[in-house]
C-alpha cells in the first residue's frame, strides 16, 4: 500500500549521514526531524534563521517565538544558533548544505522541479526553494506520486512554472524512491505492498524497472 506522510518522512530520513547540515522545505520534509537516527549527529538548518532545528514541540514545550521558515513551532537543539535570513541564505548559496529534502508539484526526467506555483491560485511567492536548488548538489523531493486524480507528477518534462532546471537527483514518493540520470526515471525501492506494474501506470516520465526491485525497509 502507499506510504503515509510520516512513513515517506522515514524512509528520507535514512539517507541522512553523520554530520551532515540538512535544509527540509516546507510540507512533508518538514516531518523528517522526527526520524533522525538515534545517535546520529545532524544539524537542520532554516531558511528564517535556525542551525540545529529539533523535533517538533510537544504541547506543554511550544514556544511561540521558535518556529520554521513554515511558521510551524519548532525546538531547537543544543548548541543550536539564531542568526539573520541573510546570513542562512549566505549557507544556501555558498553550498554549505549537505542535503535539502523539498515538495513539489511536478518533477520531471531532467530534474527539474516545479513546486511553488499553479496558473489561477493565489500565491505567496517562491520563498528559498530556488536558492536551495541552485546551491544544493544533494536533493531529494519527497511528495505524492500522482495527484487526486490519479495524473502523474513525474513528467517528461514540468507542466508548471519552474522552480529550477536539472537540479533534482532523486525523488522520493508514496509509492516509490526514484533515481533520475541519463534523460530518465531509475526505480530503486517500491514501498511494501505496491507493485511494480502500478508504479509503471503512474508514472508518465520514462522510467528505467531493473530486473529485482526491493521493497523499502524502515
Amino acid at each position: 500500500m502507499a506510504l503515509s506522510r510520516e512513513q515517506l518522512a522515514q524512509r528520507v530520513a535514512k539517507e541522512m549521514q553523520d554530520g551532515f547540515y540538512v535544509n527540509l522545505g516546507i510540507g512533508i520534509p518538514t516531518l523528517v526531524a522526527n526520524y533522525i537516527p538515534e545517535g546520529m549527529q545532524v544539524m537542520l538548518q532554516s531558511e528564517n534563521g535556525l542551525l540545529g532545528m529539533g523535533e517538533f514541540p510537544t504541547e506543554d514545550a511550544i514556544d511561540a517565538d521558535l518556529i520554521n521558515a513554515g511558521k510551524q513551532t519548532v525546538t531547537a537543539v543544543a548548541g543550536a544558533s539564531f542568526f539573520s535570513s541573510a546570513e542562512s541564505f549566505a549557507m544556501i548559496r555558498g553550498g554549505h548544505v549537505d542535503l535539502t529534502v523539498l515538495g513539489a508539484f511536478e518533477v520531471d526526467v531532467n530534474g527539474s522541479i516545479a513546486s511553488w506555483m499553479i496558473p489561477g491560485k493565489l500565491i505567496k511567492g517562491m520563498g528559498g526553494a530556488m536558492d536551495l536548488v541552485a546551491g544544493a548538489d544533494n536533493i531529494i523531493v519527497t511528495m505524492m506520486h500522482a495527484d487526486k486524480h490519479g495524473n502523474s507528477k513525474l513528467l517528461p518534462l514540468c507542466e508548471l512554472p519552474l522552480t529550477g532546471y536539472g537540479c533534482i537527483k532523486r525523488v522520493m514518493t508514496d509509492l516509490a524512491f526514484i533515481e533520475i540520470k541519463d534523460g530518465a526515471f531509475h526505480l530503486l525501492e517500491r514501498a511494501p505492498g505496491v507493485s511494480v506494474e502500478e508504479i509503471i501506470a503512474k508514472t508518465a516520465g520514462k522510467l528505467i524497472v531493473p530486473e529485482h526491485v526491493p521493497e523499502m525497509v524502515f
